[in-house]
């Protein structure tokens, strides 16, 4: 089956840091991260990987994202920008998202369930259960329950099926095409998970959080700005984890660089390159 792909960003944020975040520019300035998404043509509907965040965030912003996450944050909550409104703009329906595939369960990945009511949410088990529980400060923090408070149709898994390019896969995701897999990549959070899929022109990898700079994974020293490599670690809930994929992304992307191309959730400019590519 041959896939069609469209990358969106699905929200803005623009924290101030300047190149302590995005790495260019002056300090004195707001940076500018994106939230990549993946809307899928496929037989069995539309597939979201990710929502970013949904049309109630962007009406409530305080009541459903916090405080503490606007000031930091600091998102540009624009209506036109959620994936409910881009599906639209593309001529479909929100019915029409049959599947949504998250990396993981942060308000800015999931923050859009409840614009796909009908859709079933993917998702590895380990998340949903840490969203679940919200066991320490920092999780109960970052999962936001009213972002799935309508009672999705939740399908999680376990890994099963063949690995995939020396990684641990989820194969034969229920209802999906199988060129759709999660990837567990834990350690930003604790069932945080890639998104392969193959397309027409060979596999993506959507890496969500597992770094946030195209420099930590495409650049032969790994770089990253302070700022950014800071808010990582804050929000890491396994460091050695974390560490641990990246440089198994790293090694994908030396190894493998023709057949797999890799990107996180984040950079503006991988979100730019992946556009472009089509």
């Amino acid at each position: 089956m041959s896939l069609r792909i469209h990358h969106l960003n699905t929200a803005s944020f623009c924290p101030f840091g300047g190149r302590l975040l995005d790495g260019g520019g002056r300090v004195l300035r707001a940076a500018r991260l994106v939230t990549h998404s993946l809307l899928i043509e496929t037989g069995a509907g539309l597939v979201l990987v990710d929502t970013g965040l949904g049309l109630d965030d962007v009406a409530h912003p305080a009541e459903r994202l916090g405080a503490a996450s606007l000031a930091l944050l600091r998102p540009r909550l624009e209506p036109a920008e959620t994936a409910v409104r881009q599906v639209e703009w593309l001529g479909f329906r929100r019915e029409d998202v049959r599947h949504v595939v998250l990396t993981h369960l942060d308000m800015d990945h999931a923050g859009g369930l409840p614009d796909f009511p009908t859709a079933t949410v993917h998702v590895y088990g380990a998340e949903l259960y840490a969203a679940t529980i919200r066991a320490t400060a920092r999780e109960r923090q970052r999962y936001r329950p009213i972002h799935w408070a309508h009672g999705p149709r939740w399908r999680t898994y376990d890994v099963r099926g063949e690995r995939w390019f020396g990684f641990e896969a989820v194969r034969q995701l229920e209802g999906l095409p199988p060129e759709i897999l999660l990837v567990p990549l834990p350690g930003h959070t604790r069932g945080h998970c890639g998104v392969a899929v193959q397309g027409p022109q060979g596999w993506l990898l959507h890496a969500g959080d597992a770094y946030f700079f195209h420099g930590e994974i495409h650049e032969a020293h790994g770089r990253c700005p302070s700022g950014l490599a800071f808010f990582q670690k804050a929000m890491e809930i396994d460091p050695v984890a974390r560490r641990h994929n990246r440089q198994r992304l790293r090694e994908l992307v030396r190894a493998h660089a023709g057949e797999v191309r890799v990107f996180s959730a984040h950079d503006p400019r991988e979100l730019e390159w992946a556009q472009a590519a089509g």
